[in-house]
């Protein structure tokens, strides 16, 4: 629980009457915590979000100005929210809250929210489970326009690695990898990221984490080029690997890289002692086929939804983002939950 007192929700929210909120605190993450795995267990039967400390060093929503914490007359929390950079959103309701207008409140502070930040367009992600909440989007003008999918494997044996195309080598990550693979994979990632990351950035997000493993990764040379690398991470009491990236330059495709790179990160997370690994894809990226080939399965899915906040934008296409890793998304909150 945070040790700041309570205070009233900014001046552009009006939530339901019994409900108090204010920007999210450091000491909220065990709260927020809670609150999500709350929701999970509604929609699941089971909690998928491990707790992390948070990680200050990534990027994301500044907790003065674009998070809302909001709390019952008991002090309890019932529903959050965050806006990232007026473009990503997110909005949390406790089930035992739902039906009392709060989802509605917190999204239209987290578009008033995304037009003071400059937001021409809000992009929520939002499980498809929740029929609920899919329903309150529509009746206030969201679309689906991306459908992302969370894969899964089981390893319960150690998985054959197929052999490598010719003239391809393909080794663990070492160091001296970061900035050829931070090139390959913002490449492979153009053509629905909004931007490229600059060195710095990227390196927060992937190879400067504290659950980045080099000893799960892999990278694929030719001609003494990089052309393929998988990322992967090691999440601490998550009991499974984690595929971050995977990248294969582009005269590469089509050669069976993708898969052996894979292969050999499964191969690697069986031998540390996972028996599954996990990944997030999406429709636009036009992998399923391939994560499916190699025996994946979808745990579960989740629609991106768009809306229009200015008349402006309404005459343009809202462009598909990557869904995040196990941890929430690149640009989204960082307060001490992990999902996988």
């Amino acid at each position: 629980m945070s040790d700041l007192p309570p205070a009233g929700p900014p001046a552009s929210v009006e939530l339901p009457a019994g409900y108090r909120g204010r920007p999210v605190a450091a000491g909220d993450a065990a709260a927020i915590h809670a609150l999500v795995t709350g929701c999970e267990r509604a929609l699941y039967g089971h909690a998928g979000t491990g707790a992390l400390p948070a990680d200050p060093a990534r990027p994301g929503p500044d907790p003065l100005r674009d998070t809302l914490l909001v709390r019952d007359a008991t002090g309890a929390p019932a529903g959050w929210g965050w806006v990232h950079g007026g473009l990503r959103s997110g909005v949390d309701v406790h089930p035992g809250h739902r039906g009392r207008g709060l989802g509605s409140a917190l999204l239209s502070w987290a578009e008033a929210r995304a037009r003071a930040s400059g937001g021409a367009r809000l992009v929520q992600s939002l499980p498809d489970a929740d029929t609920a909440a899919a329903r309150l989007l529509r009746s206030r003008g969201y679309a689906p326009f991306v459908t992302e999918w969370l894969l899964q494997i089981a390893l319960p044996t150690e998985p054959e690695v197929p052999e490598a195309p010719a003239g391809v080598t393909v080794r663990p990550f070492r160091p001296g990898d970061e900035r050829a693979a931070h090139r390959l994979t913002e490449d492979a990632f153009a053509a629905w990221q909004k931007r490229r990351k600059p060195y710095a950035e990227w390196a927060r997000l992937t190879v400067d984490r504290t659950d980045f493993a080099p000893a799960l990764s892999c990278v694929a040379h030719a001609g003494g080029r990089l052309v393929g690398v998988v990322l992967a991470l090691d999440v601490p009491g998550s009991g499974e690997g984690y595929i971050d990236r995977v990248a294969v330059r582009r005269d590469h495709r089509g050669r069976g890289l993708a898969r052996v790179l894979l292969r050999e990160s499964f191969r690697a997370m069986h031998r540390r002692g996972a028996r599954s690994c996990v990944l997030w894809t999406h429709s636009a990226a036009g992998a399923l086929p391939l994560y499916e080939h190699l025996g994946m399965t979808v745990r579960r899915s989740s629609t991106v939804y768009g809306v229009h906040l200015t008349e402006e934008a309404a005459g343009s296409a809202v462009a598909p983002q990557r869904p995040g890793p196990a941890q929430p998304p690149d640009d989204g909150p960082q307060f001490g939950a992990a999902r996988g």
